[in-house]
């Protein structure tokens, strides 16, 4: 097995940089359903283009690589302690060449291992089999999409749909709900798997099994292949579309599977899963670990089609009137973000700062290493290499999800002065107020995009906090130049996200009567 190790960090960096070509198939033919003049339009443009890119430059399409999650099936007598060190060896390895982020960290420190080895880190399942081969595979779900996982207890009174009970027809209204949880706060239009049965953990492990499936194949239970095929056809009549933006397409596939129970326990787990569905296998062989074939199609025999003239924007176009595209120098003045409405493209140039979960924590009872004042605060996570001479380089820079940041925003706001956030999935209705009463706008970026707005960064001004919270939840300061997204919260207490969810709370209702008998 000497080969094994090497094998394995070849799937890694795989699946992190290369989209496969089920899953670009599926992308495509949302840009051709999807008016490419919407917002929603524009965005997906936005995501052919990074998926691009990330290709070409070996680097992760998101930021967030998840908590590496690997299905290993080996042959009889295969020494799988050995195969664990390698993979072990092999993570550490991708994570120092970039081609991880640092996602590892301490539940009860909060400190981040570096490496992403810890307990339970990454997670690794083995399974024997009659094959002689060894297939490994690999997924990827970053923490945005694994945050808007939902589990149900049937029977149970789900929102919007009524009593949902303990059978066919209440696993779709299950499903129907978390396709509409989910809003742009998991980086939509996205992918489902859900586990119908087993308890609370092997249902959750059911739900995450179903992604490792083709997005084209036709499930083999014929209830199942009806609600799967029911779901496809209905959930995009929600309206959430790309990044919650409102739009066509919020769904992007549907996989279901199902397991016995017990008799006081009926589990729906949905395991829902961003439009950057990195996941690919290897198949190798048993006595020497040589990689003999791929088990998805890889993503460069399916190129995306990406053209420059539609991805001159960000994000997108109102429907009803051309939208306004504002320069901006940072830092900015109140007066300035009094005049953005939403739907606005912002496009800023100067010194943008990072901040996260520790970040805004910490701010809320120490003052700040640097002047905030006029500022913007970058919800992301970057992955960032130093290079021989000491310097940093962003290599992978998309936004995270804001929402966890809603306790805390508002007032790190008002008390440092802040006049932008920029982020993906919107925040609350507290963020919301302090907006109107601080003078401050929300700006959305593209979920997933990291090679897109990597490009933007031209150098790393300084780092702080680098050794208390780890590379992703350090606070960067980085030059900017060309960086674009659009307003969807502003000062006068409009919310692009408040509305589009409204709508769909609305479309959901009409799923409420049976359709299974």
């Amino acid at each position: 097995m000497q080969h094994f190790e090497d094998s394995v960090y070849k799937l890694i960096v795989e699946t992190s940089t290369n989209l496969p070509g089920d899953v670009r198939v599926a992308i495509q033919a949302a840009r051709e359903a999807e008016d490419r003049a919407t917002r929603a339009g524009l965005s997906l443009s936005t995501i052919a283009d990074n998926i691009e890119m990330a290709e070409c430059n070996v680097s992760p399409i998101c930021q967030d690589t998840g908590m590496p999650t690997f299905v290993v099936h080996t042959p009889i007598g295969a020494n799988q302690i050995v195969m664990k060190q390698a993979i072990r060896s092999a993570i550490a390895r991708a994570t120092k060449d970039g081609k991880l982020r640092t996602n590892s960290v301490d539940s009860l420190t909060g400190a981040n291992t570096g490496d992403n080895l810890g307990p339970g880190t990454p997670v690794i399942h083995f399974e024997q089999w009659e094959k002689e081969d060894v297939d490994v595979r690999l997924i990827l779900k970053g923490g945005g999409c694994e945050n808007k996982n939902i589990q149900y207890s049937l029977p149970a009174e789900i929102e919007g749909l009524g009593k949902a009970g303990r059978d066919l027809d209440g696993i779709r209204k299950c499903i129907m709900h978390a396709v509409y949880q989910a809003q742009g706060q998991g980086c939509s239009a996205g992918f489902i798997g859900v586990g119908i049965g087993g308890d609370r953990t092997t249902g959750y492990e059911l739900a995450k099994q179903q992604l490792f499936r083709h997005v084209d194949d036709t499930n083999p239970i014929e209830d199942l292949r009806k609600l799967e095929e029911y779901v496809m056809d209905n959930a995009n009549k929600l309206g959430i579309g790309t990044m919650g933006f409102g739009g066509a397409v919020t769904l992007l596939g549907c996989k279901v599977g199902v397991m016995n129970r017990l008799p006081a326990s009926f589990f729906v787990s949905v395991a829902y899963n961003c439009w950057a569905y990195r996941r690919q296998g290897v198949l190798l062989d048993a006595q020497t670990g040589e990689l003999k074939e791929w088990i998805y199609p890889q993503g460069s025999e399916l190129p995306m089609n990406s053209t420059s003239e539609e991805t001159e924007a960000v994000t997108a176009a109102s429907t009803d009137e051309e939208p306004r595209e504002i320069h901006l120098k940072m830092p900015l003045t109140e007066a300035q973000v009094r005049e953005l409405r939403v739907g606005d493209i912002v496009v800023l140039e100067g010194e943008m700062h990072t901040g996260r979960d520790a970040l805004h924590s910490y701010l809320i009872n120490h003052d700040s290493p640097i002047d905030l004042n006029g500022g913007v605060i970058y919800h992301c996570g970057p992955v960032m290499m130093q290079d021989r001479d000491g310097e940093w380089h962003v290599k992978a820079a998309g936004p995270t999800t804001s929402i966890r940041e809603e306790p805390y925003q508002g007032d790190v706001m008002k008390k440092f002065g802040i006049r932008a956030v920029i982020g993906k999935g919107g925040m609350g209705a507290k963020t919301l107020k302090a907006l109107q009463e601080h003078g401050g706008v929300y700006l959305n970026a593209i979920g997933g995009a990291a090679q897109y707005y990597a490009r933007c960064f031209k150098k790393v001004n300084g780092v702080h906090f680098l050794k208390e919270f780890g590379i992703p939840e350090a606070m960067w300061h980085l030059q900017t130049k060309g960086f674009a997204a659009i307003v969807t919260m502003d000062s006068h207490g409009n919310s692009l996200h408040a509305d589009v969810e409204q709508d769909s709370r609305t479309k959901l209702e009409q799923f409420k009567e049976p359709v299974f008998k």
